[in-house]
């Protein structure tokens, strides 16, 4: 016994299939099986109201619009010629742009390291006021600058022709701690 009642026939006239798990197109809305259902199988008149695709410009990543009929490679090349508002200058900005003030020095840092004495723009590596001769204040404000003197008279006493760094801005006092740690004279 046969099922006339199940199934569909195909709506492309040269295949007439009988399907029993028919497929509708959404364009059309005709039933098609599972060899036509794409538009382009069974030339479907409908299509350009579901095959809507907006081709998207490489250079600028804008959509480029493209009318029924006309070839998207094409319609993206006459944009690129023409309206494409692509600017070559606009990838290539420089991260590195802060220039390090300290004479010599070439390096450039992604962040302005400014000087809280004297307002200098520098890299790390001459970030703090004994690192690139600071013109301001006699005294560093911040803790790493007061870190960084106090290493700096560290290696002073070291050496016995140095003077030590003020550290309470009496320099006779210092001379005489020096000389005391050097050779254990006072003079």
């Amino acid at each position: 016994m046969e099922l006339p009642g199940l199934g569909r026939h195909c709506a492309e006239r040269a295949c007439r299939r009988l399907d029993f798990l028919p497929l509708k197109c959404d364009a059309c809305g005709e039933v098609f099986c599972k060899d036509h259902i794409r538009y382009d199988d069974h030339k479907c008149g409908s299509a350009y109201k579901k095959n809507v695709q907006v081709p998207v410009c490489p250079l600028c990543n804008a959509p480029v619009p493209v009318q029924k009929g006309e070839i998207p490679d094409v319609v993206v090349g006459a944009h690129m010629d023409k309206d494409c508002k692509y600017n070559p200058a606009q990838q290539k900005e420089k991260i590195f742009t802060n220039k390090c003030l300290k004479p010599g020095c070439k390096r450039k840092e992604m962040m302005k390291v400014v000087c809280e004495q004297c307002n200098g723009n520098f890299c790390i590596k001459h970030r703090h006021p004994l690192d690139h001769d600071c013109k301001g204040s006699s005294h560093p404000i911040s803790k790493a600058g007061y870190a960084a003197l106090m290493r700096a008279s560290q290696t002073a006493f070291k050496s016995t022709e140095a003077i030590a760094v003020p550290s309470n801005g009496n320099r006779q006092h210092n001379r005489i701690k020096l000389n005391v740690e050097t050779n254990g004279t006072i003079w």
